[in-house]
């Protein structure tokens, strides 16, 4: 059981890091556009969207829309426009979404299945030895420079000691840096990020004149000033954690280049000579070796060439204007508000949509049964419960129970029929997805009394503290962006001939003589007998005969999932108000002659139901993404002993 919650939770969290990397890469692509709309500006500009894009690796939207929905929420208000607006950009920014699906059992998947549900294992080993590989890499390379660091020695004398501090004074920098002479051939650099140490290399002094050393000096002081090792340093971890990201990499490239020409432009503006500074960068060059880690900022980093011939050209800098600094600060005030923002509606949707706010409030809240038994079902046996438990609003064909439940069902029924639910196979599929085996496969009889004589929404709310108190149950509700059908005229003003308003049919009260289902061969049968159910039967040459009577379009579109095929929800758009009866007949898949009694589920292929909506009912199908209240499922245990 524990290897099958790892191998769900590891597949779960494939949406969510592919939505994540989708996200992070278009924002590297847009800080790019944006780079090449600043190439003729300050580099530090270009350099801090490199590293906005750096850091956005480590800082899912997600976490943003999060903190939208803790915030302080407006009274909930929904406009359809705005919806749609909302939706479209969702689905773009979110296009990897979890699969409902439940993992079969070892013993009854085929070895495709079991391979298949191995990848995610697979695939998350093949990430952590990459991520070991390249902490591994650059911790010797780390090694190297902490052990230069150790063998080198304080300065406590020398030009370039006495240069550093006059240009520290010059800075009014608020402490000082310790300066290390190094015997090693390397070039000077910035060692650490809380106390940074400047690495020096003795015997270049000798080679170099004042001038070149106070440039070299001043180009290391303003990587200290900038914090460039903890931006190396922070892009480092993004490395380790996307190694298998090619744009990971490639940034590394621009933001070197990048906070090396703002350096070099820092030090020209601060008033070196061009050619004083170039010249010191060659003799640094040619005296040592590049730095070997890079979360050292020295001199010699990007292309020395390119650098050199911008010092030595006209117009270094060309710093930005008022109109370039508004909108990259709106940008990067967009890139926080838009998805704080998405936070906040989706949790006003999730407060404007929740079943909390209509039939259970109307119902009267929280309410428990007077005495309630539960016991394991008989495997192989059913008996029907009293009243049907159907997201209808009426007990259906029984009579008044007089407040008692009698039901022997699987779990998933009963949270159904609790929460007033009517879901498609593949939503219950991802609703009890991570849940132990037995929620699904075990039934449980459950006898229970009411006090009074209370409506079919009280049983619901009696069953909801029942499965609370007896099964632990917690739950709660999350709008969702899923994929539907829309049920929508086909015609608007106008329905189909078996579609017609419940007052202009027979009334409820007077339901068919026979208690057998009619035929739709018989056209003086009431179908269905009763009022407030749904039914599907079977009949002669393949065909199938569905419909209700007094019921609802709402309770129309959930109804037709379980007729056919579909793959998805149906969700009532056709505006149409009031009450209805209907009934359609169409045709199943030709093959073995279809079950009859209860266990009768119909094989109807979805083109024979939409010709059969559109001509029978005047209705269709139209697919959608749109919020959908998903309930999910926290907590439940066993039931308790009687």
């Amino acid at each position: 059981m524990i290897t099958e919650r790892l191998l769900t939770l590891a597949s779960g969290l494939g949406p969510a890091l592919g939505n994540h990397l989708w996200q992070s890469t278009v924002f590297v692509a847009v800080a790019g556009l944006a780079t090449l709309l600043l190439r003729k500006n300050q580099a530090s500009a270009r350099y801090g969207l490199w590293l906005a894009a750096s850091v956005k690796f480590l800082i899912p939207f997600s976490l943003l829309v999060g903190l939208g929905g803790l915030l302080p929420r407006p009274r909930p208000a929904v406009i359809q426009p705005q919806m749609t607006v909302y939706s479209a950009i969702d689905v773009a920014s979110q296009p990897f979404r979890a699969t409902m699906s439940i993992p079969s059992s070892t013993h009854d998947a085929s070895w495709m299945d079991r391979v298949v549900a191995l990848v995610p294992a697979v695939l998350a080993a093949v990430w952590l030895c990459g991520v070991g590989m390249v902490l591994l890499m650059w911790f010797v390379r780390w090694r190297r420079v902490s052990a230069t660091l150790r063998e080198s020695a304080h300065a406590m004398k020398g030009r370039e000691l006495e240069i550093l501090r006059r240009l520290e004074c010059n800075a009014k920098a608020n402490g000082r840096i310790a300066l290390m002479h190094s015997q090693e051939m390397m070039e000077p650099g910035i060692f650490g990020i809380v106390r940074p140490v400047l690495l020096w290399p003795v015997r270049l002094t000798e080679r170099l004149e004042d001038g070149h050393i106070e440039a070299i000096l001043a180009h290391e002081l303003l990587h200290v000033r900038r914090h460039d090792n903890l931006a190396a340093a922070t892009h480092m971890v993004v490395e380790a954690l996307f190694w298998f990201h090619p744009m990971v990499w490639w940034m590394e490239s621009r933001m070197v280049e990048e906070r090396e020409r703002a350096c070099d432009e820092a030090v020209i503006e601060q008033g070196a000579r061009p050619n004083v500074y170039a010249e010191s960068l060659l003799m640094a060059c040619r005296f040592c070796l590049e730095s070997p880690l890079v979360c050292v900022s020295g001199i010699a980093g990007a292309n020395l060439r390119r650098r050199i011939i911008r010092i030595m050209g006209e117009g270094v800098t060309q710093k930005l204007d008022f109109t370039r600094k508004l909108i990259l600060v709106l940008a990067g005030l967009a890139a926080v508000a838009v998805p704080v923002a998405f936070g906040l509606i989706h949790a006003s949707q999730v407060q404007a949509q929740s079943p909390a706010s209509d039939w259970q409030t109307a119902a009267g809240g929280k309410m428990e049964f007077e005495s309630a038994s539960i016991r394991p079902g008989t495997p192989g046996s059913f008996t029907p419960p009293n009243f049907a438990l159907d997201a209808g609003d009426t007990f259906g064909s029984s009579a008044d129970p007089n407040g008692r439940f009698s039901a022997d069902f699987t779990l998933p029924d009963y949270i159904m029929f609790a929460y007033k639910l009517w879901l498609t196979q593949d939503q219950i599929q991802s609703m009890i997805a991570q849940l132990p085996a037995w929620v699904a496969r075990d039934s449980f009889v459950i006898e229970a009394r009411a006090p009074g004589n209370p409506t079919k929404d009280q049983m619901r709310l009696m069953m909801q503290s029942l499965l609370a108190d007896r099964f632990k149950l917690a739950v709660h509700f999350e709008s969702r962006q899923v994929p539907v059908f829309a049920l929508v005229p086909e015609e608007p003003g106008k329905t189909g001939p078996k579609l017609r308003p419940h007052a202009d049919g027979p009334p409820c009260a007077v339901p068919n003589a026979s208690s057998d289902p009619p035929s739709s061969s018989n056209a003086t049968d009431v179908y269905p007998p009763f009022c407030d159910g749904y039914w599907v039967n079977p009949e002669p040459g393949h065909k199938i005969l569905a419909g209700s009577r007094d019921t609802t379009m709402k309770l129309i579109a959930a109804f037709l999932p379980s007729v056919g095929h579909l793959g998805r929800p149906v969700v009532d758009q056709t505006g149409m108000t009031g009450r209805f009866d209907f009934s359609f007949e169409l045709t199943e898949n030709p093959g073995n002659p279809p079950p009859s009694g209860d266990g009768f589920q119909p094989d109807v292929p979805i083109p024979a139901l939409l010709q059969a909506l559109k001509d029978q009912l005047g209705l269709k199908l139209k697919p959608i993404i749109t919020p959908l209240d998903v309930l999910m499922i926290d907590h439940i245990e066993r039931p308790t002993d009687n």
